[in-house]
């Protein structure tokens, strides 16, 4: 067995993937990554779905993909540059709803909203405001973060952070939680 994707990429995929690499936008999510989301999706059918950090729109294409018809999925980011992207290549899929916001305002403001899967692929939800996003995880609901193994593009300091995340993850009661030391750092948790 080895890491390589042998099922298709989605559609969207290779086209976003040039124009986000002439955008200069480099915090895209790796392939494997993209394909464990794919994978997870297709096990909520009919759920609701939240992202934070579209970026270009990368990861937002494999959620997509693995989700059903019956399914939403709420995008969210603050650069409208990179959204635009998004936008371009998925904007017509009636099951997305993309929104230009800071994230934090978006979560303090949709506090009462339930989701049966959060891909949390940004600061917010993450390592700002990670206690009100997890209030959002409906039980049995899944709660994924990427990125947990050092990256080129970390700023000085950042590795102390990943650990302590980790760490009060696994320390609560209310969730599962896997890591994957795998692809650029996995962790998976289920609301309990």
């Amino acid at each position: 067995m080895t890491d390589e994707i042998a099922q298709t990429y989605p559609t969207a995929y290779a086209p976003i993937d040039d124009a986000t690499k002439q955008s200069g936008f480099t915090m895209a999510s790796d392939p494997l990554t993209c394909s464990l989301l794919r994978t997870l999706a297709a096990s909520k059918p009919g759920g609701k779905f939240l992202e934070l950090g579209t970026g270009t729109g990368l990861s937002t294409a494999w959620i997509l993909d693995g989700m059903d018809g019956e399914s939403t999925l709420i995008s969210i980011d603050y650069a409208p540059e990179f959204l635009h992207i998004a936008e371009q290549y998925l904007g017509g899929d009636k099951r997305l709803t993309l929104i230009c916001t800071d994230g934090e305002a978006w979560i303090n403001k949709n506090a009462g909203e339930k989701f049966d899967y959060i891909f949390a692929d940004t600061w917010h939800g993450k390592y700002l405001v990670l206690e009100e996003a997890l209030k959002m995880l409906n039980k049995g609901g899944l709660y994924i973060i990427d990125d947990m193994l050092p990256q080129l593009n970390w700023p000085e300091g950042h590795a102390e952070k990943a650990i302590t995340l980790v760490s009060v993850l696994e320390k609560r009661d209310d969730l599962f939680v896997t890591k994957q030391n795998w692809a650029t750092g996995i962790v998976v948790a289920v609301k309990k």
